[in-house]
């Protein structure tokens, strides 16, 4: 596949991700897929991260990524994003808050025979997890006077 294909391939996994098709997004993702996510290790294929989507389509059903960035070389493809969504259901043991969220993140995708075998995630979870409020925000930093 060319670069193009590769980047493709890509923006139609987001685009499945955004209209919560998980079928549109499995035809993206090879059966035998390997995940890295420092914040989530359990993730590691793709049933694992099939119903790591399921998670996030119930507590963000108005989810939309944003592309900021894709850069392909090899049989890799760098997407950096943005996503926006609003918090109504459970995620990650906090009941909806109805509080809109809005965190950015750099997946690395390794690609073969026309789908995504193995990828590579690092995103604002801690930020997200402030928005909500299951995390304190930072102190504001005290102003010094003359």
């Amino acid at each position: 596949m060319s670069l193009e294909d590769n980047k493709a391939l890509v923006r139609r996994s987001i685009e499945g991700e955004n209209r919560a098709d998980l079928g549109m997004v499995e035809d993206c993702y090879a059966t035998n897929y390997v995940h890295h996510d420092p914040d989530n290790p359990a993730v590691r294929d793709w049933p694992g991260l099939k119903e790591a989507f399921l998670t996030y389509f119930a507590a963000f059903p108005d989810g939309h990524v944003v592309i900021d960035d894709l850069i392909a070389e090899g049989d890799k493809v760098v997407k950096r994003w943005t996503s926006r969504a609003t918090h109504q259901g459970e995620f990650a043991g906090i009941q909806a808050t109805g509080k809109q969220v809005s965190f950015t993140g750099t997946t690395t995708y390794r690609l073969a025979g026309g789908k995504i075998v193995e990828a590579w995630w690092n995103y604002d979870l801690f930020g997200m997890l402030q928005q909500l409020g299951a995390i304190p925000a930072p102190a504001e930093p005290a102003v010094a006077t003359a």
